[in-house]
């Protein structure tokens, strides 16, 4: 007799985790990730000033490269709420404790270090404090957000759905105005700035070159190096999908899916709840930090005011716009929410209101157009717009009449 597994479904069409359809994935966000860079590296300087004014008001460098933080960091909630289905609110903690990692050992902050120390740091020579390679900045951001998931989570994980996202939201509250008023700790709302320039590489050549064109290979590069920059934010980005997907595949996704489909029946089958639900809380937070980091040397500076509730609301609802799950339809929601917010209603506003005339805010009313958006979604299509197959099967499945119910499923 035919078994089935997390990894099929009923109707016998293939998984989401089908190797060939996340090879296809990867290959389209790989293409697209180098296509991005050509065209802001080689494309735009060439373009006619009518085409470069619209590339830097409609689709700015600076846009697509915050857009990626957001691509990280949404895939870490992913796996605390798409796969283990725990609602966390409060998930811009996790970005915020990544982000002043990057400003404590990788800037001049800590001045009772003096000399400085460095260690392969493409950071100015002969300043005090702590100056790290910013790769091994990525490491141990996620690491300590890592720990900082645990340390919270293992007295909050016990607590189910409403309990637990209201104890989540505190904590997405409270971090951020410790680090607002702890002065000596973070300098308060003044905040560390700058931080050191990053390198792609810590040591070889300095540049490639190709024909008559140069790419930086492991000279630093400084805050308005957004090409390169892009390069190095899509190998992080590359990096969380890769592990999202590997973990998801495994033996301990398999358990996150079991919890969140019937955590009873998880758990009469040998799931250890509490280890399995503090695993994703770690794994999403480590992913969380590391966004935190890019997000650091994108705005060359940590800022207590960034860290608000909102970015933990508009992470969420990257993830349900996009589809529940699914790690590809995360990056799309995420990616399209980041341009929307940060640079397409803007612009929208400006030409509206260019063309009739009139003086309205548009910004001021994403919130309203945002959760506006999610309630159609609720309505009409709940499992969102790339949605995971068996969410989709499981919220479009037609409810059982009472009789149903009685008999078992015959009538």
């Amino acid at each position: 007799m035919a078994t089935t597994t997390p990894d099929t479904i009923d109707s016998g069409k293939k998984s989401d985790l089908a190797p060939s359809t996340n090879r296809r994935w990867a290959y389209g966000f790989l293409i697209a990730a180098v296509l991005t860079y050509i065209f802001y590296a080689f494309v735009v300087p060439n373009l006619g000033a009518s085409g470069k004014t619209f590339v830097s008001t409609w689709i700015p460098a600076v846009a697509t490269n915050e857009a990626l933080v957001w691509v990280i960091c949404a895939v870490g909630l992913n796996i605390v709420v798409g796969y283990a289905g725990l609602l966390d609110l409060g998930f811009v903690a996790f970005w915020a404790i990544g982000g002043y990692t990057a400003g404590w050992i990788m800037s001049t902050f800590i001045q009772a270090v003096n000399p400085g120390f460095y260690f392969l740091s493409a950071a100015y020579p002969n300043q005090p404090g702590i100056h790290l390679n910013w790769w091994l900045v990525l490491i141990i951001a996620g690491c300590v957000c890592a720990f900082a998931g645990i340390i919270i989570g293992a007295p909050t994980l016990r607590l189910k759905s409403d309990y637990l996202a209201l104890v989540t939201l505190a904590f997405g509250e409270i971090i951020p105005q410790v680090f607002l008023n702890a002065d000596t700790l973070t300098n308060g709302a003044r905040g560390i700035a700058p931080l050191d320039n990053v390198s792609p590489l810590p040591f070889g050549p300095s540049a490639l070159k190709i024909g008559d064109v140069e790419i930086p290979i492991s000279q630093p590069l400084g805050p308005f190096d957004t090409s390169a920059k892009f390069l190095l934010f899509a190998i992080v980005a590359a990096f969380a999908i890769f592990v999202s997907l590997r973990i998801r595949e495994g033996r301990l996704g398999r358990a996150w899916l079991a919890i969140r489909e019937d955590e009873l029946a998880a758990s009469m089958m040998g799931v250890p709840l509490m280890r399995t639900k503090l695993a994703a809380y770690a794994v999403g937070a480590f992913m969380g930090g590391m966004g935190g980091v890019v997000y650091a040397i994108h705005t060359n500076s940590v800022f207590p005011d960034r860290f608000t509730f909102s970015i933990s609301i508009l992470l969420l609802a990257m993830i349900v716009l996009g589809g529940m799950g699914n790690v590809w339809g995360v990056i799309i929601g995420a990616l399209g929410l980041a341009w929307f917010n940060s640079t397409g209603l803007p612009q929208f506003g400006f030409w509206f209101n260019g063309q009739f005339g009139t003086s309205i805010n548009f910004p001021s009313y994403s919130f309203l157009i945002l959760g506006s958006i999610l309630v159609l979604m609720m309505l009409f299509r709940r499992e969102g717009l790339f949605p995971e197959t068996r969410t989709r099967q499981v919220l479009q499945e037609a409810e059982r009449s009472d009789a149903e119910e009685l008999d078992g499923g015959e009538v």
